[in-house]
């Protein structure tokens, strides 16, 4: 099925001027430019499993402590050592050590694009499962994001640390949160970069909860991308029609 813009749009379309990036992208994605990225997670290595099985154990033996515990404790990175851990300091040691070995792994190769829509607005599209962040759309005089659930407000800019699950990593971030009588929706997108600014980061939460706090959706990405490549790929240009030579005028037949 064709469809044909009116003759207005198309002339609106062609003469409006092009806008640049907004300034939340610079040096990370530059308009209609497409950027390879890797979604991904990270992981330390497998000896680890033995002291988180340890500690795991000795939560159990007092969740209220080791709630109380956790609850204090910094957000994102591993907790200080504590007797009732279940580990010996030697064991918590070793720990930090294997943590500081984890590796972001790549589980699935992308593309980005960052995109301007007619209404101004500008959106990341992607492909395969990055394509969740496609439905929001960054609204720049406002600096907000909006997706099918609300309205993402800014929040606090994030500065992590190296002992955070990602690693030393700055950015922006917004969120969206709305409790009904059904339940809790809670949405997050941030964009920023690691740490020696090689790499830029997309970091996308969706979660829905019930009212009986069971766990409806659970969704989170990890988006990974070298800012080597997004710096030295060329903008995207529509396909351009194919020059044709004008059909040779026919020869007239003398009459007979």
């Amino acid at each position: 099925m064709k469809f044909h813009l009116p003759l207005l749009a198309v002339a609106l379309v062609s003469v409006a001027p092009a806008a640049e990036a907004p300034k939340l992208f610079a040096g990370l994605l530059a308009k209609d430019v497409p950027v390879p990225a890797q979604v991904g997670i990270v992981l330390p290595p497998a000896e680890i499993d033995k002291y988180v099985a340890k500690v795991e154990a000795a939560a159990r033996l007092d969740a209220k402590w080791f709630k109380e515990f956790s609850a204090q404790a910094k957000p994102g990175v591993p907790l200080p050592f504590h007797e009732k851990l279940g580990l010996t300091k030697e064991e918590y040691d070793e720990y930090i050590k294997l943590w500081a070995k984890r590796e972001f792994k790549s589980i699935e190769d992308v593309d980005l694009l960052l995109r301007e829509t007619l209404g101004g607005a500008w959106i990341i599209a992607a492909t395969g499962s990055a394509s969740a962040i496609s439905n929001l759309r960054y609204e720049e005089k406002t600096d907000v994001f909006r997706s099918p659930n609300g309205e993402l407000k800014r929040i606090e800019d994030i500065k992590a640390d190296a002992d955070s699950i990602l690693g030393a990593w700055t950015g922006s971030e917004w969120r969206f949160e709305e409790e009904t009588s059904l339940g809790k929706t809670k949405e997050n997108i941030a964009v920023g970069s690691f740490e020696g600014n090689q790499y830029g980061l997309l970091v996308y939460r969706f979660q829905e909860v019930s009212s009986e706090g069971t766990r409806i959706v659970d969704k989170s990405l990890a988006i990974r991308f070298d800012l080597s490549k997004a710096a030295h790929s060329k903008p995207t240009e529509p396909a351009q029609p194919k020059k044709t030579k004008p059909a040779a005028a026919a020869t007239p037949k003398p009459s007979a």
